[in-house]
């Protein structure tokens, strides 16, 4: 899977993300994909280096899709926590 298939995944994984963890987050949705794209690439390297199990580059593996939004969901979390909620600061 090339490079532009990771971003579609990733974009795909920031979505998921944000549905299985709703809230308001610092980012909008513009910093939500990011953070998608950012933690398909994060799942993907601590899968394979800290599991010892490659993700395989099928787009429609399912160990792809988990990693790509387990690494997505840790990004948002540690967003969520350094940045907060920094729209309730503006009013």
């Amino acid at each position: 899977m090339g490079l532009i298939g990771w971003i579609i995944l990733g974009l795909l994984a920031g979505a998921a993300a944000k549905i299985l963890l709703p809230g308001r987050d610092p980012g909008g949705l513009v910093g939500t994909t990011l953070i998608g794209v950012a933690g398909a690439f994060l799942g993907g390297w601590l899968s394979a280096k800290l599991l010892d199990r490659p993700v395989p580059h099928h787009f429609f593996d399912g160990s792809t899709w988990l990693a790509a939004i387990g690494g997505a969901l840790v990004l948002l979390i540690a967003y969520r926590i350094f940045f907060g909620d920094s729209r309730s600061a503006r009013r």
